[in-house]
């Protein structure tokens, strides 16, 4: 078919939803401690969790990254830090993406304080005991009132975009509250792929909701629209 002036009409365009990139930093000196260390600037990466960093930041080089976010607990923040370094933007470090407070238990590495970690792991993914908590701990609700709003609020700020950005975070953290973010994951999902050191989950925005479209490489069914 001819177009006047030989121009032909403006190809349609192609919608790219905003994507979150959730990814568990590199391994650190209490995972080798098997040390419970969810809180502070105790523990670093070692050697091989800044090798993890830097593979996964040559990963995602080249994507329109918008902004690093990551969790206080040191070995998430040199996560960070060393991915916005590579990647050229500015990092935050935000509560929303802190591991889950064990209470009485943070600093131990005994086989009793590993014993009531599981306990608690149990109680929630297995018994939806929701309100239960180690002393001075956290409960799944404490979890979900700071993450669950924080996700809201990543979409609300790019979902009208194509930016992307990274949450650098913990598997504890993930396991739990990624079946309430993403429409397609649930438990038995994580537990089949896994959540490694560095490991990438990428989900991207909807209308109908967050989508994970891919597990560290893997492609997840995703909505068509």
């Amino acid at each position: 078919m001819a177009f006047a002036g030989g121009q032909r009409p403006p190809a349609k365009a192609i919608y790219r939803p905003m994507r979150i990139y959730f990814t568990r930093h590199g391994e650190s000196q209490a995972n080798l401690l098997h040390e419970i260390s969810n809180r502070g600037l105790r523990h670093g990466l070692t050697r091989q969790g800044r090798e993890q960093a830097e593979a996964l930041a040559r990963r995602l080089k080249g994507r329109p990254i918008a902004r690093v976010y990551a969790s206080p607990v040191l070995r998430a923040i040199e996560t960070g830090i060393l991915l916005a370094h590579r990647l050229d933007v500015e990092y935050e470090i935000t509560d929303a993406l802190r591991e889950y407070d064990c209470g009485m238990f943070e600093g131990r590495s005994d086989e009793a304080a590993w014993q009531g970690w599981q306990t608690l792991f149990d109680a929630w993914v297995l018994h939806h005991r929701w309100e239960q908590r180690l002393e001075g701990g956290e409960s799944f609700y404490d979890i979900r009132a700071r993450f669950e709003p924080f996700i809201e609020g990543l979409v609300r700020q790019y979902g009208e975009s194509d930016a992307e950005v990274v949450c650098v975070a913990h598997g504890g953290l993930y396991w739990m509250m990624l079946p309430l973010v993403l429409k397609n994951v649930d438990a038995a999902l994580i537990a089949q792929y896994g959540l490694d050191y560095t490991t990438c989950i990428v989900a991207e925005a909807y209308p109908a909701g967050l989508f994970c479209v891919e597990w560290n490489g893997r492609p997840v069914a995703a909505p068509k629209d």
